[in-house]
């Protein structure tokens, strides 16, 4: 009953701390890797106009709402002294921007900081309503009837219909009976929305799309204007120019519609200018900014959350359960010797200051020298908390004295000898010389490489900085740390070691 209970408890905490993992990495986007840095797209539209004297201003501005591939992870209006209003529909979102009086110029700004998800979706929306045929003017209805015609001849289905519609009205040079019907639509600007009013006249679903080919140092004057089509199972892009199907990479959708449009009451001599620009951001602060859009509050409770002094005591802090594991690994698993259980977690931790090989030779002269004051001090015959706290202070004296010496000798390092703990290196040498004389200098010294060994081992595993990383941005993860550890606890089998030790009788 009590192994069973144990599985089941290993097995949720993996469970848990796997989901957790993977719903950071996959919804919200968070790095496995330190300093990675991802490309987001600084999108800004400047509006400007002049004021007429003694007239209200109310400017609209229509806004991406949810564009497919693409978050939108930061917006910024600006308008000084405007009013400022966001109203949204199922047709998109439009911001309202208005004002009593102003005079001359005017500018005003909408910024978006827009991030590439990778993943182009296809378009989820529910089935549109099949559109009525349209009361064509008199003059173009056999034209368009024969333009209709001429295009259901030369397809397969409704994207190769809307095709030929397309490069019928774009062919150069265009149709004779076709004239008529081109001069009525005029402007490229309104292409698209007559194609989409010709196209009802065979029953077939449409819509415009609007949007902005995201490259770096484009300047644009107003948004593309792109085609979908209705198949009876999702909607289908294509170019109103030459009829070729699927959005350009990197191409954000502003607007489905021409509903909501750009436009200004009481201004003259109004533009609008879209500006792209890119660069480059930490994926952390991405990941934040989409779980507060998809109202995630996961964020707010991570460690991110802490001052920055904070968050780099808990760098090294959450590495020390790893060095824990490595101390139950080698002394459980492996069957090596060490004096106490965590203080070769203790002494890595040192390691991390004085690097590696400066650490072991300041541990090695501390408790060498440490031992032989140890000896002097049995001599006095003292109780053990005064005995103690007399190897306390002649280890604090040790410590300050290598310290000073090693400063007038040039070495720098010598300084960082103060990060050992002081109480773990007296309970150190206090525990190699009671071994010393109950099991002999031979065992006493094995603990101590052994100590020393685990410390070291601690070290390199603690040290890893993609281990750091996952750990500080990923906690959740130490849960798998803990699992492992209890089932190495219920390890009761032979260490290498013992194997090792046995290997006579075995054979």
């Amino acid at each position: 009953m009590r192994q069973l209970h144990l599985f089941v408890l290993v097995i949720a905490l993996c469970a848990a701390g796997l989901g957790l993992f993977y719903y950071k990495v996959t919804t919200l986007g968070l790095p496995l890797t330190s300093s990675e840095q991802a490309e987001v797209w600084n999108v800004e539209a400047r509006i400007s106009f002049r004021a007429k004297p003694d007239t209200g201003i109310k400017v609209s501005l229509p806004l991406p709402l949810n564009p497919p591939g693409y978050s939108i992870i930061a917006e910024d209006f600006v308008g000084a002294n405007y009013g400022l209003a966001i109203e949204q529909d199922e047709n998109g979102r439009v911001a309202l921007w208005a004002k009593r009086r102003a005079q001359e110029k005017q500018l005003l700004f909408y910024r978006a900081v827009i991030y590439d998800e990778g993943n182009k979706v296809t378009e989820s929306d529910k089935p549109p309503a099949y559109p009525s045929a349209p009361n064509y003017p008199e003059n173009f209805v056999l034209v368009i009837k024969g333009l209709l015609d001429k295009a259901r001849q030369h397809s397969a289905d409704t994207v190769t219909f809307a095709q030929q519609v397309i490069q019928q009205l774009n062919a150069s040079p265009p149709a004779p009976e076709l004239s008529l019907l081109l001069e009525h639509i005029g402007s490229p600007r309104n292409l698209a929305k007559n194609i989409s009013w010709i196209l009802a006249g065979a029953r077939i679903p449409s819509r415009i799309i609007q949007g902005l080919r995201l490259e770096d140092g484009k300047r644009y004057t107003e948004l593309e204007s792109w085609l979908q089509v209705y198949d009876g199972s999702r909607w289908r892009t294509l170019n109103i120019k030459d009829g070729q199907e699927g959005l350009p990479a990197n191409f954000v959708v502003w607007q489905y519609g021409d509903q909501k449009t750009f436009s200004i009451e009481g201004g003259s001599e109004m533009s609008l200018q879209f500006s792209v620009a890119k660069t480059l951001r930490e994926l952390v602060d991405i990941a934040e900014s989409r779980a507060a859009l998809k109202g995630s509050r996961i964020m707010e409770f991570s460690l991110y959350s802490l001052p920055v002094q904070t968050q780099n005591v808990y760098k090294v802090l959450l590495v020390v359960p790893l060095g824990a594991f490595v101390v139950v690994l080698m002394r459980n698993l492996i069957g090596v010797k060490t004096f106490g259980t965590f203080m070769p977690v203790l002494i890595a931790l040192a390691f991390r200051e004085t690097e590696l090989a400066w650490g072991i030779i300041l541990f090695c002269l501390i408790v060498g020298l440490g031992l032989l004051l140890r000896a002097y001090v049995d001599r006095l015959k003292l109780l053990l908390i005064p005995r103690l706290a007399s190897v306390l202070t002649l280890v604090v004296l040790i410590m300050a004295g290598t310290s000073v010496i090693m400063h007038k000798l040039g070495l720098e390092m010598g300084l960082s000898v103060a990060l050992f703990p002081m109480v773990i290196m007296t309970m150190t040498i206090e525990r190699m010389s009671l071994t010393w004389e109950e099991a002999g200098p031979a065992e006493a010294f094995k603990q101590g490489i052994g100590s020393l060994l685990v410390a070291t081992i601690g070290y390199l595993v603690m040290n890893i900085d993609a281990m750091q990383h996952l750990l500080f941005v990923f906690p959740e993860l130490l849960l798998l740390v803990l699992a492992a550890t209890l089932l190495f606890g219920r390890y009761s089998g032979y260490r290498l070691m013992e194997l090792w030790r046995f290997r006579a009788l075995a054979k």
